[in-house]
Protein backbone atom coordinates (compact mmCIF):
# COMPACT_ATOMS: atom_id res chain seq x y z
CA UNK A 1 0.00 0.00 0.00
CA UNK A 2 1.27 3.57 -0.96
CA UNK A 3 1.46 5.62 1.85
CA UNK A 4 -1.70 8.36 -0.02
CA UNK A 5 -3.14 4.70 0.27
CA UNK A 6 -2.33 4.44 4.48
CA UNK A 7 -3.88 7.99 5.05
CA UNK A 8 -6.81 6.67 2.88
CA UNK A 9 -7.46 3.63 4.56
CA UNK A 10 -6.72 5.36 7.89
CA UNK A 11 -9.55 7.99 7.14
CA UNK A 12 -11.91 4.79 6.18
CA UNK A 13 -11.19 2.66 8.94
CA UNK A 14 -11.05 5.44 11.69
CA UNK A 15 -12.30 5.22 14.96
CA UNK A 16 -11.12 6.70 18.45
CA UNK A 17 -11.39 3.50 20.50
CA UNK A 18 -8.06 3.03 18.44
CA UNK A 19 -6.37 5.29 20.77
CA UNK A 20 -8.77 4.34 23.70
CA UNK A 21 -7.17 0.70 23.08
CA UNK A 22 -3.82 1.34 22.86
CA UNK A 23 -3.80 3.55 25.58
CA UNK A 24 -5.61 1.12 27.81
CA UNK A 25 -8.23 2.69 28.62
CA UNK A 26 -12.25 1.58 28.90
CA UNK A 27 -15.07 4.49 29.06
CA UNK A 28 -16.09 5.72 32.44
CA UNK A 29 -12.82 4.10 34.14
CA UNK A 30 -10.29 6.57 35.79
CA UNK A 31 -8.53 9.07 32.98
CA UNK A 32 -4.98 10.86 34.64
CA UNK A 33 -3.29 12.61 32.28
CA UNK A 34 -0.38 13.03 34.43
CA UNK A 35 -0.14 9.23 34.89
CA UNK A 36 -0.30 8.44 31.62
CA UNK A 37 2.50 10.06 30.69
CA UNK A 38 4.67 8.94 33.38
CA UNK A 39 3.41 5.95 35.76
CA UNK A 40 1.97 4.27 32.95
CA UNK A 41 5.08 4.32 30.55
CA UNK A 42 7.20 3.13 34.13
CA UNK A 43 4.35 -0.44 34.28
CA UNK A 44 5.50 -0.92 30.55
CA UNK A 45 9.18 -1.40 31.27
CA UNK A 46 10.30 1.98 30.81
CA UNK A 47 11.32 3.33 33.63
CA UNK A 48 15.02 3.82 32.94
CA UNK A 49 13.92 5.05 29.33
CA UNK A 50 15.62 9.01 28.86
CA UNK A 51 12.32 11.31 29.10
CA UNK A 52 13.85 14.69 28.95
CA UNK A 53 16.72 15.95 27.83
CA UNK A 54 16.96 19.72 28.74
CA UNK A 55 19.67 22.49 27.58
CA UNK A 56 19.83 25.86 29.05
CA UNK A 57 22.14 28.62 28.68
CA UNK A 58 25.47 28.39 30.15
CA UNK A 59 25.91 24.72 28.75
CA UNK A 60 23.53 23.37 31.90
CA UNK A 61 22.48 20.04 31.19
CA UNK A 62 19.91 17.93 32.62
CA UNK A 63 18.55 14.63 31.91
CA UNK A 64 15.79 12.76 33.48
CA UNK A 65 14.69 9.03 33.48
CA UNK A 66 10.52 8.01 32.79
CA UNK A 67 11.16 7.14 36.53
CA UNK A 68 12.60 10.96 37.56
CA UNK A 69 10.02 12.31 35.75
CA UNK A 70 7.47 9.92 37.75
CA UNK A 71 9.09 10.91 41.01
CA UNK A 72 9.26 14.44 40.56
CA UNK A 73 5.82 14.89 39.57
CA UNK A 74 4.71 12.72 42.66
CA UNK A 75 6.94 15.37 44.73
CA UNK A 76 5.43 18.31 43.51
CA UNK A 77 1.61 16.41 43.46
CA UNK A 78 2.21 15.82 47.05
CA UNK A 79 4.14 19.19 48.14
CA UNK A 80 0.95 21.32 46.45
CA UNK A 81 -1.48 18.85 48.28
CA UNK A 82 -0.04 19.12 51.62
CA UNK A 83 -0.34 22.85 51.19
CA UNK A 84 -3.89 22.58 50.87
CA UNK A 85 -4.42 22.82 46.85
CA UNK A 86 -7.34 20.33 45.93
CA UNK A 87 -9.04 18.96 42.37
CA UNK A 88 -10.24 22.30 40.02
CA UNK A 89 -7.61 24.19 41.70
CA UNK A 90 -5.83 26.91 39.04
CA UNK A 91 -2.12 26.51 39.47
CA UNK A 92 -0.33 28.57 36.73
CA UNK A 93 3.21 27.70 35.93
CA UNK A 94 4.88 31.01 35.13
CA UNK A 95 8.38 29.41 34.18
CA UNK A 96 10.86 30.03 31.24
CA UNK A 97 11.55 25.99 29.58
CA UNK A 98 13.00 25.27 32.78
CA UNK A 99 12.42 21.48 33.41
CA UNK A 100 10.59 22.31 36.39
CA UNK A 101 7.96 23.79 34.19
CA UNK A 102 7.39 20.26 32.57
CA UNK A 103 7.86 18.23 36.03
CA UNK A 104 5.00 20.52 37.69
CA UNK A 105 2.73 20.23 34.86
CA UNK A 106 2.70 16.30 35.77
CA UNK A 107 2.23 17.17 39.70
CA UNK A 108 -0.82 19.25 39.19
CA UNK A 109 -2.97 16.62 36.97
CA UNK A 110 -1.69 13.78 39.40
CA UNK A 111 -3.65 15.52 41.89
CA UNK A 112 -6.47 16.64 40.03
CA UNK A 113 -6.04 20.40 39.84
CA UNK A 114 -6.07 22.56 36.34
CA UNK A 115 -2.52 23.44 34.95
CA UNK A 116 -2.98 27.26 33.88
CA UNK A 117 0.63 27.49 32.01
CA UNK A 118 2.11 31.12 30.81
CA UNK A 119 4.43 32.45 28.79
CA UNK A 120 7.10 33.62 31.12
CA UNK A 121 8.04 36.51 28.85
CA UNK A 122 4.45 37.79 29.74
CA UNK A 123 4.21 41.38 31.41
CA UNK A 124 2.17 42.35 34.66
CA UNK A 125 -0.68 43.48 33.56
CA UNK A 126 -0.86 40.63 30.80
CA UNK A 127 -0.27 37.83 33.84
CA UNK A 128 -3.18 40.12 36.08
CA UNK A 129 -5.86 39.69 33.44
CA UNK A 130 -5.63 35.68 33.64
CA UNK A 131 -5.09 35.27 36.80
CA UNK A 132 -7.80 37.36 37.95
CA UNK A 133 -9.98 35.98 35.12
CA UNK A 134 -9.20 32.18 36.11
CA UNK A 135 -9.65 32.88 40.11
CA UNK A 136 -5.78 30.92 40.39
CA UNK A 137 -5.42 29.80 43.73
CA UNK A 138 -1.59 29.10 43.37
CA UNK A 139 1.66 29.88 40.69
CA UNK A 140 4.90 27.93 40.43
CA UNK A 141 7.82 30.88 39.23
CA UNK A 142 11.06 31.38 39.17
CA UNK A 143 12.73 34.62 41.25
CA UNK A 144 13.85 36.48 38.25
CA UNK A 145 9.99 36.68 37.72
CA UNK A 146 8.75 37.61 40.84
CA UNK A 147 8.81 40.81 40.74
CA UNK A 148 6.31 40.83 38.09
CA UNK A 149 3.85 38.94 40.54
CA UNK A 150 4.85 41.13 43.61
CA UNK A 151 3.31 44.07 41.62
CA UNK A 152 -0.40 42.50 41.05
CA UNK A 153 -0.48 40.41 43.94
CA UNK A 154 -2.71 42.93 46.09
CA UNK A 155 -5.42 42.98 43.00
CA UNK A 156 -5.20 38.96 43.40
CA UNK A 157 -6.99 38.01 46.57
CA UNK A 158 -7.76 34.23 45.52
CA UNK A 159 -3.53 33.78 44.65
CA UNK A 160 -2.91 32.35 48.18
CA UNK A 161 0.52 30.64 47.33
CA UNK A 162 3.15 32.09 45.07
CA UNK A 163 5.47 29.08 45.11
CA UNK A 164 8.90 30.38 44.01
CA UNK A 165 11.14 27.06 41.99
CA UNK A 166 14.75 28.18 42.26
CA UNK A 167 14.41 30.57 45.66
CA UNK A 168 17.73 32.42 46.63
CA UNK A 169 17.99 31.79 50.83
CA UNK A 170 20.07 34.74 51.44
CA UNK A 171 16.76 36.83 49.92
CA UNK A 172 13.96 37.37 52.05
CA UNK A 173 10.14 36.43 50.69
CA UNK A 174 7.35 38.33 50.81
CA UNK A 175 3.48 37.78 51.50
CA UNK A 176 2.18 34.96 50.51
CA UNK A 177 5.32 33.67 48.77
CA UNK A 178 7.11 30.23 49.77
CA UNK A 179 10.23 28.25 48.42
CA UNK A 180 10.00 24.71 47.06
CA UNK A 181 13.23 23.25 45.31
CA UNK A 182 12.68 19.91 43.49
CA UNK A 183 16.24 19.33 43.82
CA UNK A 184 15.93 19.43 48.01
CA UNK A 185 12.70 17.71 48.42
CA UNK A 186 12.51 14.29 49.37
CA UNK A 187 11.34 12.19 46.19
CA UNK A 188 7.83 10.96 46.94
CA UNK A 189 7.49 6.96 45.92
CA UNK A 190 3.93 7.02 45.50
CA UNK A 191 1.05 9.60 45.50
CA UNK A 192 -2.38 8.25 45.12
CA UNK A 193 -3.42 10.07 42.11
CA UNK A 194 -6.69 12.02 42.46
CA UNK A 195 -9.37 9.53 40.35
CA UNK A 196 -9.75 12.14 37.41
CA UNK A 197 -12.15 11.06 34.74
CA UNK A 198 -12.24 11.45 31.04
CA UNK A 199 -14.19 14.97 31.40
CA UNK A 200 -12.44 15.92 34.46
CA UNK A 201 -11.25 19.87 33.59
CA UNK A 202 -7.12 19.18 33.08
CA UNK A 203 -5.29 22.15 31.25
CA UNK A 204 -6.41 26.10 31.44
CA UNK A 205 -4.74 28.11 27.82
CA UNK A 206 -5.53 31.43 27.58
CA UNK A 207 -5.53 32.72 23.80
CA UNK A 208 -6.36 36.39 22.30
CA UNK A 209 -9.95 37.35 20.85
CA UNK A 210 -10.42 40.46 18.44
CA UNK A 211 -12.66 42.50 21.53
CA UNK A 212 -12.50 42.16 25.14
CA UNK A 213 -9.73 40.35 27.32
CA UNK A 214 -8.38 36.99 26.36
CA UNK A 215 -10.56 33.90 26.77
CA UNK A 216 -9.92 30.81 28.69
CA UNK A 217 -9.74 27.61 26.95
CA UNK A 218 -10.84 24.49 28.97
CA UNK A 219 -9.76 21.02 28.32
CA UNK A 220 -10.61 17.92 29.95
CA UNK A 221 -8.37 14.50 30.30
CA UNK A 222 -9.69 13.11 27.73
CA UNK A 223 -7.78 15.48 25.53
CA UNK A 224 -5.10 12.70 25.84
CA UNK A 225 -6.66 10.51 23.18
CA UNK A 226 -6.59 12.71 20.37
CA UNK A 227 -2.91 14.47 21.54
CA UNK A 228 -1.34 10.65 22.02
CA UNK A 229 -3.05 9.47 18.40
CA UNK A 230 -2.46 12.47 16.36
CA UNK A 231 1.31 12.37 17.81
CA UNK A 232 1.62 8.74 16.81
CA UNK A 233 0.32 9.25 13.21
CA UNK A 234 1.20 13.03 12.31
CA UNK A 235 4.55 13.61 14.13
CA UNK A 236 5.32 9.64 12.73
CA UNK A 237 6.88 9.54 16.53
CA UNK A 238 8.65 5.88 16.80
CA UNK A 239 10.23 3.92 19.98
CA UNK A 240 13.37 4.93 19.25
CA UNK A 241 13.07 8.83 18.03
CA UNK A 242 14.44 11.45 19.86
CA UNK A 243 11.92 14.34 19.56
CA UNK A 244 12.37 18.31 19.83
CA UNK A 245 8.95 20.26 19.88
CA UNK A 246 10.87 24.39 20.10
CA UNK A 247 7.22 25.44 21.10
CA UNK A 248 7.13 26.88 24.77
CA UNK A 249 4.53 25.49 27.06
CA UNK A 250 3.02 28.94 27.58
CA UNK A 251 1.07 27.88 24.24
CA UNK A 252 -1.20 25.14 23.66
CA UNK A 253 1.75 23.40 20.94
CA UNK A 254 4.11 22.79 23.98
CA UNK A 255 1.40 21.38 26.12
CA UNK A 256 -0.49 19.44 23.98
CA UNK A 257 2.85 18.39 21.85
CA UNK A 258 5.45 18.99 23.95
CA UNK A 259 4.50 17.17 26.72
CA UNK A 260 1.34 15.29 26.54
CA UNK A 261 2.16 13.74 23.24
CA UNK A 262 5.44 12.26 23.20
CA UNK A 263 5.39 11.47 27.21
CA UNK A 264 2.49 9.76 26.47
CA UNK A 265 4.04 7.57 23.87
CA UNK A 266 7.24 6.53 26.17
CA UNK A 267 9.40 9.09 24.07
CA UNK A 268 12.77 11.02 24.79
CA UNK A 269 12.10 14.38 24.07
CA UNK A 270 14.59 17.40 24.02
CA UNK A 271 13.94 21.23 25.25
CA UNK A 272 16.48 24.11 24.46
CA UNK A 273 16.36 27.08 26.70
CA UNK A 274 19.00 29.45 25.75
CA UNK A 275 17.75 31.74 23.26
CA UNK A 276 17.64 31.41 19.15
CA UNK A 277 20.42 31.20 16.69
CA UNK A 278 20.79 29.41 13.74
CA UNK A 279 24.74 27.76 14.70
CA UNK A 280 22.76 26.79 18.52
CA UNK A 281 20.14 25.25 16.83
CA UNK A 282 21.63 22.91 14.36
CA UNK A 283 24.25 21.96 17.02
CA UNK A 284 21.70 21.32 19.46
CA UNK A 285 19.87 19.03 16.94
CA UNK A 286 23.68 17.07 15.56
CA UNK A 287 24.28 16.88 19.07
CA UNK A 288 21.66 15.27 20.45
CA UNK A 289 20.87 13.15 17.10
CA UNK A 290 17.58 14.82 17.01
CA UNK A 291 14.68 12.43 14.54
CA UNK A 292 11.96 14.34 14.72
CA UNK A 293 11.52 18.30 14.89
CA UNK A 294 8.47 19.33 15.31
CA UNK A 295 9.02 24.00 14.94
CA UNK A 296 7.34 26.62 13.68
CA UNK A 297 7.43 28.87 10.32
CA UNK A 298 8.93 32.06 11.70
CA UNK A 299 11.76 29.56 13.03
CA UNK A 300 12.13 28.15 9.64
CA UNK A 301 12.16 31.57 8.07
CA UNK A 302 15.14 32.51 10.81
CA UNK A 303 17.17 30.11 9.67
CA UNK A 304 16.28 30.38 5.90
CA UNK A 305 17.58 34.27 6.69
CA UNK A 306 20.85 32.67 7.94
CA UNK A 307 21.54 30.70 5.04
CA UNK A 308 22.38 27.60 3.50
CA UNK A 309 26.38 27.85 3.79
CA UNK A 310 25.78 27.20 8.24
CA UNK A 311 23.56 24.07 7.40
CA UNK A 312 26.71 22.29 5.98
CA UNK A 313 29.13 22.67 9.31
CA UNK A 314 26.47 20.61 11.12
CA UNK A 315 25.88 16.82 10.72
CA UNK A 316 21.77 16.61 10.44
CA UNK A 317 21.63 13.31 9.02
CA UNK A 318 19.66 12.00 11.94
CA UNK A 319 16.45 14.06 11.20
CA UNK A 320 14.00 12.00 9.58
CA UNK A 321 10.45 13.67 9.68
CA UNK A 322 9.85 17.43 9.72
CA UNK A 323 6.45 19.32 11.10
CA UNK A 324 5.58 22.75 11.24
CA UNK A 325 2.63 24.72 13.43
CA UNK A 326 1.41 27.87 14.59
CA UNK A 327 0.55 30.21 11.09
CA UNK A 328 1.20 29.66 7.46
CA UNK A 329 4.16 27.74 6.55
CA UNK A 330 4.68 29.82 3.35
CA UNK A 331 5.71 27.20 0.33
CA UNK A 332 9.02 28.95 -0.04
CA UNK A 333 10.05 27.56 3.10
CA UNK A 334 8.81 24.43 2.58
CA UNK A 335 10.98 24.17 -0.59
CA UNK A 336 14.27 25.27 1.35
CA UNK A 337 13.91 22.50 3.69
CA UNK A 338 13.78 20.40 0.80
CA UNK A 339 16.85 21.57 -0.39
CA UNK A 340 19.02 21.91 2.88
CA UNK A 341 17.47 18.89 5.16
CA UNK A 342 16.54 16.71 2.33
CA UNK A 343 12.66 16.72 2.77
CA UNK A 344 10.20 19.10 3.46
CA UNK A 345 8.29 20.29 6.65
CA UNK A 346 5.10 19.21 6.93
CA UNK A 347 2.55 21.73 7.87
CA UNK A 348 -0.35 21.40 10.41
CA UNK A 349 -3.51 23.68 11.22
CA UNK A 350 -4.96 23.62 14.56
CA UNK A 351 -6.03 25.82 17.40
CA UNK A 352 -5.81 26.54 21.45
CA UNK A 353 -9.63 25.68 20.98
CA UNK A 354 -8.70 22.05 19.05
CA UNK A 355 -6.68 20.83 21.47
CA UNK A 356 -5.16 18.43 18.47
CA UNK A 357 -4.13 18.75 14.78
CA UNK A 358 -7.21 19.43 12.60
CA UNK A 359 -5.48 19.51 9.47
CA UNK A 360 -2.29 18.23 8.16
CA UNK A 361 0.01 17.50 5.41
CA UNK A 362 0.14 13.39 6.54
CA UNK A 363 3.06 11.33 6.64
CA UNK A 364 3.67 9.98 3.37
CA UNK A 365 0.90 12.13 1.36
CA UNK A 366 2.63 14.36 -1.48
CA UNK A 367 3.41 17.49 0.24
CA UNK A 368 1.96 20.51 -1.81
CA UNK A 369 4.36 23.67 -0.63
CA UNK A 370 2.17 25.93 0.66
CA UNK A 371 -1.04 24.27 1.88
CA UNK A 372 -2.25 22.82 4.98
CA UNK A 373 -2.70 19.24 4.03
CA UNK A 374 -6.19 17.70 4.94
CA UNK A 375 -8.14 16.58 7.70
CA UNK A 376 -6.56 14.37 10.19
CA UNK A 377 -8.63 10.97 10.31
CA UNK A 378 -12.15 11.00 12.09
CA UNK A 379 -12.14 14.85 11.45
CA UNK A 380 -14.96 16.83 9.38
CA UNK A 381 -12.86 19.73 8.37
CA UNK A 382 -14.97 21.64 5.43
CA UNK A 383 -15.08 25.14 4.07
CA UNK A 384 -18.68 27.63 5.54
CA UNK A 385 -20.07 30.23 3.05
CA UNK A 386 -19.62 33.23 5.62
CA UNK A 387 -23.15 33.79 4.71
CA UNK A 388 -25.48 30.64 4.83
CA UNK A 389 -23.05 28.99 7.38
CA UNK A 390 -22.70 25.68 5.01
CA UNK A 391 -20.13 23.75 3.29
CA UNK A 392 -18.85 25.06 0.13
CA UNK A 393 -18.44 22.27 -2.81
CA UNK A 394 -16.88 24.60 -5.04
CA UNK A 395 -13.35 24.19 -5.73
CA UNK A 396 -11.29 26.96 -4.89
CA UNK A 397 -13.95 29.44 -3.27
CA UNK A 398 -12.57 30.90 0.09
CA UNK A 399 -14.63 29.84 2.85
CA UNK A 400 -14.59 30.04 6.62
CA UNK A 401 -12.88 26.91 8.07
CA UNK A 402 -15.50 24.82 9.84
CA UNK A 403 -15.04 21.01 12.24
CA UNK A 404 -17.86 19.17 12.60
CA UNK A 405 -17.94 18.94 16.77
CA UNK A 406 -17.30 16.17 19.25
CA UNK A 407 -13.03 14.99 18.36
CA UNK A 408 -11.97 14.48 22.10
CA UNK A 409 -9.18 17.51 22.55
CA UNK A 410 -11.88 19.62 21.70
CA UNK A 411 -12.64 22.44 24.01
CA UNK A 412 -15.13 22.10 26.80
CA UNK A 413 -15.67 25.93 27.54
CA UNK A 414 -14.23 29.27 27.73
CA UNK A 415 -14.11 29.67 31.30
CA UNK A 416 -17.23 32.06 32.62
CA UNK A 417 -17.82 32.75 29.26
CA UNK A 418 -20.66 30.73 28.31
CA UNK A 419 -22.23 33.55 25.38
CA UNK A 420 -18.41 33.47 23.37
CA UNK A 421 -18.25 29.90 24.00
CA UNK A 422 -21.40 29.01 21.96
CA UNK A 423 -20.84 31.58 19.08
CA UNK A 424 -18.12 29.28 18.41
CA UNK A 425 -20.94 26.78 16.98
CA UNK A 426 -23.22 27.69 14.09
CA UNK A 427 -25.45 24.87 11.70
CA UNK A 428 -23.33 22.08 14.17
CA UNK A 429 -20.04 23.32 12.99
CA UNK A 430 -17.66 24.99 15.00
CA UNK A 431 -15.50 27.55 13.56
CA UNK A 432 -12.31 27.90 13.37
CA UNK A 433 -12.55 31.63 12.72
CA UNK A 434 -9.71 31.27 9.92
CA UNK A 435 -10.76 31.28 6.00
CA UNK A 436 -9.44 28.66 3.44
CA UNK A 437 -9.94 27.21 -0.08
CA UNK A 438 -10.35 23.85 -0.57
CA UNK A 439 -8.40 22.17 -4.36
CA UNK A 440 -9.75 19.17 -5.97
CA UNK A 441 -7.84 17.13 -3.90
CA UNK A 442 -9.19 17.84 -0.86
CA UNK A 443 -5.83 20.02 0.46
CA UNK A 444 -6.63 22.99 2.65
CA UNK A 445 -5.29 26.61 1.74
CA UNK A 446 -4.72 29.19 3.84
CA UNK A 447 -6.44 32.36 3.33
CA UNK A 448 -6.49 34.80 6.40
CA UNK A 449 -8.01 35.27 9.90
CA UNK A 450 -11.52 36.04 9.53
CA UNK A 451 -10.84 38.94 12.41
CA UNK A 452 -8.31 41.48 13.18
CA UNK A 453 -6.49 39.36 15.37
CA UNK A 454 -2.60 39.70 14.89
CA UNK A 455 -0.58 35.82 14.19
CA UNK A 456 3.02 37.18 14.83
CA UNK A 457 4.91 34.01 14.70
CA UNK A 458 2.76 31.99 15.64
CA UNK A 459 1.31 33.63 18.94
CA UNK A 460 -2.43 35.19 18.56
CA UNK A 461 -2.51 38.98 19.94
CA UNK A 462 -5.25 41.23 20.88
CA UNK A 463 -5.88 45.01 19.04
CA UNK A 464 -7.79 45.12 22.02
CA UNK A 465 -5.32 44.57 24.70
CA UNK A 466 -2.38 46.39 22.95
CA UNK A 467 -5.12 49.71 22.18
CA UNK A 468 -6.18 49.49 25.80
CA UNK A 469 -2.47 49.08 27.17
CA UNK A 470 -1.32 51.68 24.82
CA UNK A 471 -4.35 53.92 26.54
CA UNK A 472 -2.64 53.76 29.94
CA UNK A 473 0.30 55.79 28.74
CA UNK A 474 0.01 59.10 29.72
CA UNK A 475 1.06 60.68 25.94
CA UNK A 476 -1.66 58.72 24.09
CA UNK A 477 -5.05 60.28 23.71
CA UNK A 478 -6.64 57.72 21.06
CA UNK A 479 -4.98 54.03 19.73
CA UNK A 480 -5.55 51.58 17.04
CA UNK A 481 -3.58 48.21 16.34
CA UNK A 482 -3.32 46.00 13.57
CA UNK A 483 -1.03 43.90 11.87
CA UNK A 484 1.69 44.84 9.60
CA UNK A 485 3.82 42.75 6.96
CA UNK A 486 6.83 41.44 7.73
CA UNK A 487 9.22 39.10 6.06
CA UNK A 488 10.33 36.77 9.39
CA UNK A 489 7.04 36.67 11.44
CA UNK A 490 4.56 37.51 8.58
CA UNK A 491 3.05 40.23 10.41
CA UNK A 492 3.74 41.95 13.64
CA UNK A 493 1.90 44.76 16.11
CA UNK A 494 1.64 48.61 14.55
CA UNK A 495 0.29 51.02 16.63
CA UNK A 496 -1.91 54.22 15.28
CA UNK A 497 -1.72 56.83 17.75
CA UNK A 498 -3.04 60.31 19.11
CA UNK A 499 -1.09 62.15 20.85
CA UNK A 500 -2.76 64.28 23.94
CA UNK A 501 -1.75 68.21 24.47
CA UNK A 502 1.72 68.96 25.12
CA UNK A 503 3.16 66.15 23.76
CA UNK A 504 5.16 65.96 20.35
CA UNK A 505 6.02 63.03 17.86
CA UNK A 506 9.32 61.87 17.68
CA UNK A 507 11.69 58.65 17.78
CA UNK A 508 12.26 59.38 21.29
CA UNK A 509 8.48 59.45 22.68
CA UNK A 510 8.04 56.16 19.80
CA UNK A 511 10.68 54.12 21.94
CA UNK A 512 9.23 54.92 24.85
CA UNK A 513 5.82 54.01 24.46
CA UNK A 514 7.09 50.80 22.58
CA UNK A 515 8.66 49.73 26.11
CA UNK A 516 5.65 50.90 27.65
CA UNK A 517 3.84 48.23 26.21
CA UNK A 518 6.29 45.16 25.95
CA UNK A 519 6.75 45.65 30.12
CA UNK A 520 2.94 45.57 30.46
CA UNK A 521 2.13 42.83 28.50
CA UNK A 522 5.24 41.46 26.64
CA UNK A 523 7.69 40.87 23.83
CA UNK A 524 5.52 39.82 21.29
CA UNK A 525 2.55 42.66 22.33
CA UNK A 526 4.71 45.04 21.74
CA UNK A 527 4.28 47.44 18.83
CA UNK A 528 6.79 47.17 16.26
CA UNK A 529 5.94 50.56 14.68
CA UNK A 530 4.38 53.26 15.60
CA UNK A 531 2.32 55.53 13.26
CA UNK A 532 1.45 58.90 15.12
CA UNK A 533 -2.00 60.59 13.44
CA UNK A 534 -3.90 63.71 13.76
CA UNK A 535 -7.07 61.40 14.15
CA UNK A 536 -8.00 57.50 14.12
CA UNK A 537 -10.52 56.96 11.14
CA UNK A 538 -13.83 56.11 13.08
CA UNK A 539 -17.31 55.20 11.87
CA UNK A 540 -19.70 57.46 12.82
CA UNK A 541 -21.23 55.81 15.25
CA UNK A 542 -17.42 56.04 16.97
CA UNK A 543 -16.03 52.85 16.07
CA UNK A 544 -11.93 52.43 14.38
CA UNK A 545 -12.16 51.33 11.11
CA UNK A 546 -9.05 49.47 12.09
CA UNK A 547 -10.30 47.88 8.29
CA UNK A 548 -8.88 51.19 6.84
CA UNK A 549 -5.78 51.12 8.82
CA UNK A 550 -4.84 47.35 7.62
CA UNK A 551 -5.76 47.74 4.33
CA UNK A 552 -3.37 50.75 4.58
CA UNK A 553 -0.44 48.82 5.47
CA UNK A 554 -0.99 45.70 3.37
CA UNK A 555 -1.94 47.73 0.14
CA UNK A 556 -5.31 46.63 -0.22
CA UNK A 557 -8.12 48.35 -1.42
CA UNK A 558 -10.17 50.24 0.97
CA UNK A 559 -13.29 49.24 -0.45
CA UNK A 560 -16.82 50.53 1.17
CA UNK A 561 -16.19 54.06 3.40
CA UNK A 562 -19.60 55.21 3.52
CA UNK A 563 -20.02 54.77 7.26
CA UNK A 564 -16.79 56.97 8.00
CA UNK A 565 -17.37 59.98 10.23
CA UNK A 566 -17.05 62.83 8.31
CA UNK A 567 -14.63 66.05 9.48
Amino acid sequence: MSNFGLYEDRVKNFSWSIAEEELEYRQGNVLNIGWYCSDRICLKGKAEKTALIYEGFGGIRKVYSFNDIRLAGNTIGNFLRSIGIVNEDRVCLFMDRIPELYLSFLGVLKIGAIVQPLFSAFGEESLFVRLENAQTRAIITQSKHLSKVRKIIDKLPHLEFIIVADHNKSKKLENREMAFSLQESEPVEHLEIYPTKAETPSVLHYTSGTTGLPKGVKHVHYSLIAQYLTSKWVLDLQDDDIYWCTADPGWVTGTSYGIIGPWSLGITQCVLDSGFSAQAWYKFIQDNKITMWYSAPTAIRSLMRAGDEIVKEFNLSSLRHLASVGEPLNSEAVIWSMKVFGKPFHDTFWQTETGCIMITNFPGMRVKPGSMGRPFPGITGVVLDPKKYEPITETGKIGLIAFRPGWPSMMRGYWNNEEKYKNKFINGWYLSGDRSTIDNEGYFWFIGRDDDVINTGGHLVSPFEVESALLEHPAVAESAVVAKPDEINMEVVKAFITLKPGFTPGPDLELEIMNFVRKKLSSIAMPQAVEFMEKIPKTRSGKIMRRLLHAKEWGEEIGDISTLEND
